[in-house]
């Protein structure tokens, strides 16, 4: 990888892509300490000062913009949101499928306009949700209309804002824009992380021989995780396709073999988003219309304990364990979902027979989709397990002392997209620098 970066700073064009991306990014990060106008920064410090739950979550994932009710305080979660139901949408909607499969570059355009005018339209619903629920804690200067309007206002700003950058880093830069803001967003609490680590060594003024072996284990069980997301993301299952000899036009075309790489983790980290998303919308809409839902009890309270149990760990060990089996079900159930929605094994046994191929042993058309269904259920179901464990592992450090910034989806999402953006600088450094054999 440092390899790589080397070769990238010495060329020109690839150079300047980075050090554009690099200014947006600073340009990201100086926007989660701008205020959002109508709030009181005193306080706001005393409101924000300890965010659990839906905020919590919200924090981390906008890099500390929530805490400080920054207009990038909602961070990019409204378009994360507006892809996935655009991306379910067209699963179930004739019209909007074949703009998908066979718009081409003028489709693509089409489902970007809809994905960003429906990110407006959630943006716009969440920002008056956030307002109405911290409307009653005394961090805005009054409850006049003007003020709610301001607050909403550069709430829905700040999302656009972050969606132009994104598209800009996307185009004139390296790697994925929108997932290179929830990326920095992620990695900006590692400093916390190690002033963390820090404390552990260091207790009073004093060493502790106790601390730094924990410390040390923190750090090892943190690579080897790492190295284990990796692995499995990186790791493939191939099937070989032979293909017999066969006339294209007025050519014979001769015999080749090739393989359809078949991925662990096909589905990526969306399963996860998914599960959490469908987990902690009740609390969402629970708190919207119950600021105070916290003190309470009852029914709704006992719905919004089970909700945000999969961000905080005060809401008791039952319903943590009630909400982690849950969890472990419903990414589960949406990786084999978004598998099978991505990947077609009749559609992919087809096409193999229309051009002539087989599976070695496997009888092509029915046979080809029996067997290429059987390897996709156990690949799925090997990545759905692990997606799951690397999300319930977090929930269950929260019942120990440790108060570290660690969570599985972050850490998939991290892996994922540093691996995606040190792929997409090779290929960069791989065009510019070709030579072919008369270069030899």
């Amino acid at each position: 990888m440092f390899k790589t970066l080397k070769n990238a700073l010495k060329t020109p064009d690839v150079r300047k892509r980075l050090l554009y991306t690099l200014l947006l990014i600073v340009v990201f990060r100086l926007g989660c300490y701008i205020t959002v106008p109508g709030v009181d920064s005193i306080a706001l410090n005393d409101a924000m000062s300890n965010t659990q739950g839906i905020a919590g979550l919200i924090d981390m994932i906008s890099g500390g913009a929530f805490s400080r009710f920054s207009v990038f305080a909602m961070s990019i979660s409204p378009y994360i949101t507006a892809s996935i139901v655009i991306q379910l949408l067209a699963m179930i909607i004739p019209s909007l499928e074949r703009l998908t499969k066979e718009g081409g570059e003028e489709g693509r355009k089409k489902i970007n306009r809809y994905t960003k005018i429906l990110t407006i339209v959630l943006a716009l619903v969440e920002s008056i949700g956030i307002y109405l629920a911290y409307q009653s804690s005394g961090i805005f200067v009054d409850n006049s209309f003007l003020t709610g309007a301001l607050v909403v206002a550069g709430l829905v700003t700040g999302t656009s804002i972050l969606m132009w950058l994104g598209d800009q880093i996307t185009n004139k830069g390296v790697g994925n824009g929108i997932s290179l803001l929830i990326f920095i967003g992620i990695i900006s609490g590692l400093p916390s992380g190690v002033v963390t680590l820090w404390n552990l060594i260091v207790q009073n003024g004093a060493f502790s021989t106790t601390g730094l072996l924990l410390a040390i284990g923190i750090v090892i069980g943190a690579i080897i995780l790492v190295a284990g997301v990796v692995f499995v993301q990186q790791a493939e299952r191939r099937i070989p396709v032979q293909y017999s000899k066969r006339v294209v036009g007025r050519k014979m075309v001769g015999a080749q073999n090739t393989h359809i790489p078949l991925k662990l983790a096909m589905a990526g980290v969306m399963p996860v988003i998914f599960a959490s998303s469908f987990m902690t919308f009740p609390a969402m809409i629970i708190q919207i219309f119950v600021p105070d839902i916290a003190s309470q009890s009852g029914f709704l309270a006992g719905l919004y304990n089970f909700s945000i149990a999969t961000s905080t760990s005060n809401v008791g060990i039952g319903y943590s364990i009630a909400n982690a089996l849950v969890y472990l079900l419903l990414i589960l159930g949406f990786t084999f979902f978004y598998t099978y929605a991505t990947f077609n094994p009749a559609e992919v046994s087809n096409n193999i027979k229309k051009n002539g191929g087989f599976i070695p042993g496997i009888r092509a058309g029915k046979p080809t989709t029996e067997y290429l269904s059987s390897v996709i259920s156990k690949l799925t179901c090997f990545g759905g397990l692990f997606l799951a464990i690397i999300a319930i592992i977090p929930m269950l450090l929260r019942f120990t002392n440790l108060n570290i910034a660690f969570g599985g989806t972050s850490i998939l999402i991290v892996v994922g997209v540093a691996l995606e953006t040190v792929q997409q600088l090779e290929s960069l450094l791989a065009m510019r620098h070709y030579k072919g054999f008369l270069e030899k």
